[in-house]
């Protein structure tokens, strides 16, 4: 089953509510996508643990409606 985009967006500005995030949908399948997340709860952290909190915002739908979601995160400058 496919996500749409503004659910993945929906999701992580829930719980990081200033993030700035860009979604492209990479094989036009609802699939597969390629995330940009600027938000400034990653001030300090590792870019493991950036993801790490992205994942969290999706709530387990890695890996299940969400097949690929490549990553790309920073705090603002």
């Amino acid at each position: 089953m496919a996500m749409a985009a503004g659910e993945i967006e929906k999701l992580i500005k829930e719980a990081l509510p200033d993030a700035q995030v860009t979604i492209n949908d990479l094989a036009g399948d609802g699939d597969h996508y390629a995330a940009h997340v600027v938000s400034s709860a990653f001030a300090g952290k590792s870019r493991v643990q950036q993801h790490q909190m992205v994942y969290q915002a999706l709530q387990g739908r890695m890996g299940n409606e969400l097949h690929a979601l490549a990553l790309q995160t920073s705090a603002p400058e």
